[in-house]
C-alpha cells in the first residue's frame, strides 16, 4: 500500500501555529545562534566567533530574545569581572527536526536556484 503524504489542515489553528513558530524564529540570526550554542554552554564572544557577520547589539538582542521564548538559559557566574555563559534548553532541543528540514530544503532550494 502506498504511503501517502501527510498535509496541514488549512485552518486557522494551523495558520496560528505557523505565525507563532515564525514570530520566535524570526530574522537571519536566531537559528544560527541555536546552532551555535548545540555544543554546549558559551560565553558571549565565543557565540560572536562563530556566528559571522553578527553585531553586538543584534547578537544581544536576540540572545535576550531566546531567553524570553525559554530557547536560551543565561547564567550569571559570581567572578570578577561576572562571567555570563548561554546555553540552550530542552525546549530549544524541540528544535532539531523543524532544523532538520530547513538544512534539508535549504540546500534543496540553494541548487534549484543557483542550479550547482
Amino acid at each position: 500500500m502506498a504511503k501517502t503524504k501527510e498535509h496541514l489542515p488549512c485552518d486557522a489553528g494551523t495558520f496560528r501555529a505557523i505565525r507563532d513558530a515564525m514570530e520566535t524564529l524570526n530574522g537571519s540570526w536566531k537559528l544560527p545562534i541555536l546552532l551555535a550554542l548545540k555544543g554546549g554552554a558559551k560565553r558571549f564572544r565565543q557565540i560572536a566567533r562563530e556566528v559571522e557577520g553578527i553585531s553586538d547589539k543584534m547578537l544581544s538582542k536576540e540572545l535576550k530574545d531566546l531567553e524570553v521564548n525559554l530557547l536560551v538559559k543565561r547564567t550569571v557566574y559570581d567572578t570578577f569581572p561576572p562571567t555570563v555563559e548561554y546555553e540552550i534548553t530542552k525546549h530549544a532541543d524541540t528544535l532539531q527536526e523543524v532544523m532538520f528540514a530547513l538544512t534539508k530544503w535549504g540546500k534543496l532550494h540553494r541548487k534549484k536556484i543557483t542550479g550547482a
